[in-house]
């Protein structure tokens, strides 16, 4: 038997929402943390509530509806389409964290793409071009996968939300049982996130989150902290 083939569509999709991905998505909250250190969140149902929200009020309208149309141009090789993208998730990163977060995640992506080469060089070099930011590379490595847009889109959702619940179980804190209870609320929630992200264009596109951003200048000198967002 060979043992050359390729995996399938679907194991690299799930290779690409494993919490085991090294790139090192487990060091950040993504503003959780500081919601906990103000008070915001401090339980289940509050924790719950926030990732839901930030999943539909920052993730669907803004790097899922990116990644929606990033994975086809990577796809059809139109280099001006995906600087363009890589441009707009830079300008939406409003402090130093978030921006450290996309680049240092980008970077490692592509890292893994590049050791088990699994990108073209002609893509690699498109990035080499770029400060590169995690959804185009995420966008790239879901492009390689070769799967219906939308599987594409809930396995990245998906890894997304395991990340964001690890972080309340460690920060809240929070019980095992408590952390499969919310990944069950935000499996029920990521289908209508993302229909939402496949819908929108690029003038509907947005990353407008205030309370996210104050949330994160205050995390970047918040005296005790485990994450580094």
């Amino acid at each position: 038997m060979s043992t050359d083939t390729a995996p399938s569509g679907l194991l690299q999709l799930i290779w690409l929402a494993s919490p085991a991905l090294p790139i090192g998505g487990f060091s950040y909250s993504e503003g959780l943390e500081a919601a906990i250190e103000q008070g915001l969140v401090h339980s289940e149902a509050s924790a719950t509530d926030w990732v839901v929200d930030q999943l539909h009020l920052t993730q669907s309208r803004g790097d899922m509806a990116l990644l929606a149309q990033a994975i086809p141009a990577w796809q059809r090789g139109d280099t001006a389409r995906l600087q363009a993208l890589n441009d707009w998730v830079m300008s939406t990163r409003e402090t130093a964290e978030m921006r450290l977060q996309t680049e240092q995640m980008g970077r490692s992506l592509l890292d893994w793409l590049r050791n088990l080469q699994q990108a073209s060089e002609a893509q690699l070099d498109v990035c080499a071009r770029l400060p590169v930011s995690y959804p185009l590379a995420m966008s790239l490595a879901l492009s390689l996968a070769h799967t219906p847009l939308d599987q594409a889109l809930q396995a990245y959702a998906f890894g997304w939300a395991e990340n964001m619940t690890q972080a309340a179980l460690k920060a809240v804190p929070l019980g095992q049982s408590a952390g499969q209870r919310m990944l069950a609320r935000l499996a029920r929630e990521i289908p209508l996130a993302v229909q939402t992200a496949m819908a929108l264009q690029d003038e509907d596109r947005q990353a407008f989150s205030p309370m996210l951003a104050i949330l994160s200048s205050r995390h970047e000198t918040q005296y005790s902290r485990i994450f580094r967002s």
